[in-house]
């Protein structure tokens, strides 16, 4: 019998984690927070990008990170964030989360080829190229894996077979990920993508329970209504991503506090994932890596305060 990578890292590791890896068995992580009302904040660790690329921290550290500096319980990884995921620095990254009561609830994919290609030995590779990912999700006791959908004609409404595309690699996908309880999750990531007419004729085609979508309040395609464009998608949001602006740089057709609303009046329950960056004018000299730092954790709770507001009624 073959053993499969999920296999092999519960063979060497099932008694280091609560989570079965064998495929065929299912995993226990829930989509929605485990609170009474069914709501609660997390992070996508995308926020601190920035401070990131300047040398300011590893993954090992964000746990600590989100419980002191933010009292957030909850982080969505970012792929391009793993220094080196084998076995032992994963090991590390469940204890380090563990051990600051922080769930991993999301893992965000990027740069791992073209899901909707039109060519399909590389929709295939894209499909391979996702497992380990899958994988190492898995493991770490997320609840989703997003992935992107990208490929084919720059403009996509010449494009009638988009859709059917994406979704043949993403039934790949789930395919391989049977037995493991997770979510395969698109997210309105730009152009094809970040249409979302797009994104519910892609949920059809695929017409899966394990497969939804990734809604991001703010990141739609320039001059679209990103209040309709959010409804129009929430009806299959397995995650979402709170963006926006406030206080001063407020505009009115990017507001956080009037996006999360919307989400809210709609009826979405789950964790409301802050990805905000810092918002400073271009030609702003540059930060150093400590001051980056310190106003992307002033971002995020400020964001995070919009969403208590809006969402827990705290003042």
């Amino acid at each position: 019998m073959n053993l499969s990578r999920r296999r092999i890292l519960g063979t060497a590791a099932g008694a280091a984690v609560s989570l079965p890896l064998v495929a065929g068995q299912s995993s226990p992580p829930l989509a929605a927070p485990d609170t009474a009302s069914g709501q609660a904040i997390s992070l996508a660790a995308w926020s601190f990008s920035g401070s990131f690329f300047k040398g300011k921290w590893k993954l090992l550290e964000m746990p600590g990170i989100l419980r002191d500096k933010l009292g957030i319980t909850a982080l969505e990884h970012v792929n391009t964030f793993f220094e080196n995921p084998t076995l032992i620095y994963l090991q590390k990254l469940n204890k380090a989360f563990k051990d600051a009561g922080v769930r991993q609830t999301i893992l965000m994919v990027d740069g791992e080829g073209s899901t909707a290609s039109p060519d399909a030995a590389e929709r295939k590779l894209a499909a391979v190229c996702h497992r380990k990912w899958i994988d190492t999700a898995h493991y770490l006791g997320c609840h989703s894996v997003r992935i992107n959908m990208h490929g084919g004609a720059r403009d996509w409404k010449q494009d009638p077979d988009l859709t059917k595309r994406a979704a043949e690699t993403i039934h790949n996908m789930l395919a391989y990920a049977k037995g493991t309880n997770l979510n395969i999750i698109v997210e309105n990531h730009g152009q094809a993508s970040s249409d979302p007419d797009v994104l519910v004729r892609l949920v059809k085609d695929v017409n899966d329970p394990k497969f939804g979508l990734l809604c991001d309040l703010g990141n739609w395609n320039p001059g679209t209504d990103f209040y309709a464009n959010s409804r129009k998608t929430l009806p299959y949001a397995k995650g979402l991503s709170v963006k926006g602006t406030w206080g001063a740089e407020k505009d009115p057709n990017f507001d956080a506090e009037k996006l999360v609303k919307t989400a809210y009046d709609f009826g979405y329950k789950g964790w409301w994932g802050l990805e905000v960056t810092p918002r400073r004018p271009r030609t702003a000299p540059a930060l150093s890596a400590d001051d980056q730092f310190a106003l992307e954790v002033k971002t995020i709770l400020e964001a995070k305060a919009i969403v208590e507001r809006v969402v827990m009624n705290k003042s």
